[in-house]
């Protein structure tokens, strides 16, 4: 499955070292994912499943954080490509 996602370019992101490889280290890679892999996308590129928690990046990450985390992921998607 990985080698069909990576040929594909569906592997959006992956936990990464500071040198921009991906890791299977628990600094970089907290919950240990298969090839570092953080999300991917739909053969068409049009759906994204992300596993990290970013929005849990903030004190009490312990606890359930209730309500809408605005993360301006796709916002921040479309001034990237833009």
């Amino acid at each position: 499955m990985y080698k069909e996602l990576a040929q594909n370019g569906q592997i959006a992101t992956q936990y990464v070292n500071f040198e921009g490889n991906a890791s299977m280290d628990i600094e970089f890679n907290p919950n240990g994912s298969a090839y570092a892999i953080e999300c991917i996308t739909s053969p068409d590129g049009r759906i994204m499943g992300k596993m990290g928690h970013s929005e849990r990046c903030y004190t009490d990450i312990y606890k359930n954080m209730p309500g809408n985390k605005d993360q301006k992921l796709f916002e921040s998607g479309v001034a990237y490509f833009s």
